[in-house]
């Protein structure tokens, strides 16, 4: 199995949220709404030595996805063909019966409820359709700063390296995130 995944480069990320735009754009995503695409602004520092970070938020399809044995309903599942953390939305039972385990379980909250009554659980899935396509990722190809990549995440490791922390983000071993960065510095 070709475990799928990203890379991040935190040094480009200017927080313009092109990404988060284009997600929303191509899933038909009201403005308010779900956020499959997330943009998280790390500020630190005290006045006049300041900073900011910024970390995409995607799912990270990871490799022993904690979503997974916490959906009382089996809706959420592993592909074993490239590792894409998928969900079955006939199965889920949405959110006013479901005791929303899943997003629990996501230290990074991927898993989301839109607003609408009964919303079933809806997360990043690597624009599925579009890589079986042949074609990138959605917010891969939007981005401006060049600051995004998705791929196996073996070959990513090849290109970019594996470092497995950057500002924002903690890696967690046990559940191990299909991602890699380049931090700021």
């Amino acid at each position: 199995m070709a475990q799928m995944g990203f890379y991040f480069d935190q040094s480009r990320c200017t927080g313009c949220y092109t990404c988060v735009v284009a997600c929303k754009d191509w899933y038909d995503i009201a403005a308010a709404e779900v956020n499959l695409m997330r943009v998280h602004c790390i500020e630190k520092g005290v006045f006049p030595d300041l900073s900011a970070a910024y970390l995409a938020a995607p799912c990270y399809h990871c490799a022993q996805p904690p979503c997974i044995p916490a959906c009382p309903e089996g809706a959420i599942s592993k592909r074993e063909t490239d590792g894409i953390v998928v969900v079955d939305p006939d199965r889920c039972v949405g959110q006013d019966q479901c005791p929303r385990k899943c997003r629990k379980a996501c230290p990074w909250d991927a898993p989301q409820f839109g607003p609408e009554p009964d919303a079933k659980m809806q997360k990043c899935q690597l624009c599925l359709e579009r890589l079986e396509a042949g074609r990138q990722t959605i917010c891969v190809e939007a981005c401006p700063m060049f600051a995004l990549d998705a791929g196996p995440l073996e070959d990513l490791h090849r290109k970019y390296g594996d470092i497995r922390e950057a500002e924002g983000f903690r890696q967690r071993e046990r559940i191990e995130p299909s991602v890699t960065f380049k931090p700021k510095e």
